[in-house]
């Protein structure tokens, strides 16, 4: 049912990054309403890879992606945002102060400023070029994403890739699938060096095949059943890899979808931002996340936390013009509505 809803801040984006704009709105008593595509809040951590390992979040030496969203939502439930989930936001229209947002199922939002943490946009994987792939994809016998780490106990586990996410997968099924071999076409590997390392370990107990330098060639089964993963080296020499599971992480192919018709500055699928306010090219209009691009800009949840926080202060001015914001820390002020 079609909402019309009036605040301070309209927060496109509910993963990460956009929840904790609605903790940091908050604090500085900014009104927000929540706007995401994904009918559930946790952009791709919910949606993608809920039980993946975090390692980079402070003060949390490990956490599942599922975890951390729940931790979020606690955060912010003091303020109450209101939330528009499975909405596209298909129109923007106004200027800093008196800005008018529509979606495709005809809601109306009045903000004074808005945030754009869509993260990568729209999003979906990278597939291999494999003969007969989508009755594998049918089975289940390949998956671009793990929701449940359960699901694959027992099983003989393929990983094709070489950056965080096949290298983190390969570590969390370790005493889960009955086998483990990562192929990728280097023997060095993108992911975090301490990541890395810990693969290096696992490969020397024999936890963990390392099939390198390889690629993958062909899938071999029937009926959607896998069987053996056919992997060649740069000479052309093959081997087969029996698999219960293929696993190829390659990364997502993006789309920023509405937010490229919506007049900001771009490079490269991502929005260009001012790096001390995360302002676009739009008076009142600012983007923070994996959508935010800037010299020097790291792709890590923590620095959209950091930039939530920036852009929260940035645009109190913007809702309050006549009153000064003076800084405070939390362990100060407290939060609103808890204890």
């Amino acid at each position: 049912m079609a909402e019309t809803i009036t605040t301070d801040v309209a927060i496109i984006g509910a993963g990460p990054a956009g929840l904790f704009a609605v903790f940091e709105c908050g604090m500085l008593k900014l009104g927000t309403v929540l706007i995401d595509a994904l009918g559930e809040v946790g952009g791709q951590c919910a949606a993608l890879y809920p039980e993946k390992p975090i390692y980079d979040i402070p003060a949390l030496p490990a956490i599942e992606a599922a975890g951390l969203i729940e931790n979020l939502e606690r955060q912010i439930a003091p303020f109450a945002a209101p939330r528009l989930l499975g909405r596209l936001v298909t129109a923007i229209s106004g200027s800093s102060g008196d800005f008018t947002i529509g979606t495709d199922l005809g809601d109306i939002v009045r903000a004074k400023a808005i945030i754009i943490a869509a993260g990568a946009g729209a999003f979906g994987p990278n597939r291999p070029p494999l003969e007969g792939l989508a009755a594998y994809e049918a089975s289940g016998a390949v998956q671009y994403y793990v929701k449940r780490r359960e699901a694959l106990r027992g099983k003989r586990v393929v990983i094709a890739g070489g950056g965080d996410s096949a290298v983190d997968w390969a570590l969390a099924l370790c005493g889960i699938a009955s086998s483990i071999a990562v192929v990728h076409r280097r023997p060095k590997f993108r992911a975090a060096p301490e990541s890395a390392a810990q693969l290096a370990e696992a490969a020397a107990r024999g936890d963990i095949d390392l099939v390198i330098p390889y690629q993958l060639q062909a899938l071999h089964g029937a009926d959607g059943a896998l069987r053996t993963v056919e992997v060649a080296d740069l000479d052309g020499a093959t081997r087969h890899l029996e698999a219960d599971v293929l696993l190829p992480f390659f990364g997502l192919a993006t789309d920023l979808g509405p937010v490229a018709t919506w007049g900001l500055e771009l490079s490269l699928h991502h929005v260009l931002v001012t790096p001390s306010t995360c302002e676009t090219s739009t008076r009142g209009i600012f983007a923070i996340g994996d959508v935010a691009q800037y010299p020097g800009k790291l792709k890590l949840i923590l620095q959209g936390f950091s930039e939530a926080a920036m852009a929260a202060h940035a645009i109190h001015p913007i809702v309050h013009p006549d009153e000064a914001l003076h800084f405070e820390y939390s362990t100060s002020k407290g939060v609103p509505g808890t204890a």
